[in-house]
């Protein structure tokens, strides 16, 4: 098989409004937060259908799979020691899938997740309890994609370096150490130029702060009960027993 949709949920496209209203979070406006949009996914969240963008990464793979599973990963090509063999677009949720099939969390746990491509091993730091809470929020709006970002940015200490237009360190902590490989920080200059030539959302923070947002219930309607936990544990074990995996 190779259409995966399991992982389609919503799929709802940001709106203008939210960039500024997110990014008036850490103090930034609107252009800092285009300019890393486009540093990290072209400014789209989704894929062609519907699900959240990934990159797998098969070092990290190799890091969260259990000892008694490493060898199975390794021989199945889809785990290993040193980063590298990220393949095209299009193979990802392939690979993503593969690697369920050995094990569950550490494939979760090894990619990076939609608009802001974060880590899945950085849930908690995105504002998340578990990975799976996560990726079903993805699933849905790319608001979240974007909030759980700067959720990041703020936990990791890098809102000063953006705020400051530092964008080498702001590279280096949202990144790593090899940011230089792929120009990031230059594309993140690039992007910010670009951006800071064009006209702005309208954006009013008082006027927003009294406006109801989408998720909040009218008055005196009952509230949804929330998903329990094992709904989420359930439908990734019903995705990895489709692929022959094992608990």
């Amino acid at each position: 098989m190779t259409d995966f949709n399991y992982f389609k949920g919503r799929a709802k496209r940001i709106d203008d409004i939210d960039l500024p209203r997110i990014g008036h979070q850490i103090g930034v406006g609107e252009d800092e937060i285009h300019a890393f949009i486009d540093a990290e996914t072209r400014g789209n969240g989704f894929d062609k259908q519907g699900r959240p963008r990934i990159l797998f990464e098969r070092h990290k793979f190799y890091k969260f799979l259990p000892d008694d599973k490493k060898a199975a990963g390794v021989a199945s090509g889809i785990a290993n020691k040193s980063p590298g063999g990220y393949g095209k677009e299009s193979e990802q949720y392939g690979k993503l899938m593969r690697a369920m099939a050995i094990d569950e969390r550490a494939a979760l746990l090894s990619c990076s997740w939609g608009m802001a491509q974060v880590m899945g091993f950085n849930y908690a730091l995105a504002g998340y309890d578990s990975v799976e809470e996560m990726i079903f929020a993805f699933m849905d709006d790319e608001e979240n994609h974007l909030q759980a970002a700067v959720n990041f940015i703020i936990n990791a200490d890098l809102d000063d370096e953006l705020r400051n237009h530092d964008w080498a360190g702001f590279a280096r902590g949202y990144n790593g150490s090899n940011y230089r490989i792929n120009r990031y920080d230059e594309k993140l200059a690039e992007a910010y130029a670009k951006w800071a030539n064009i006209r702005d959302t309208p954006f009013d923070p008082v006027k927003d702060a009294q406006k109801p947002t989408e998720s909040d219930p009218p008055p005196d309607a009952p509230t949804q009960p929330e998903t329990p936990p094992s709904a989420w544990a359930a439908f990734f074990m019903a995705i990895a027993k489709l692929f022959g995996g094992k608990k």
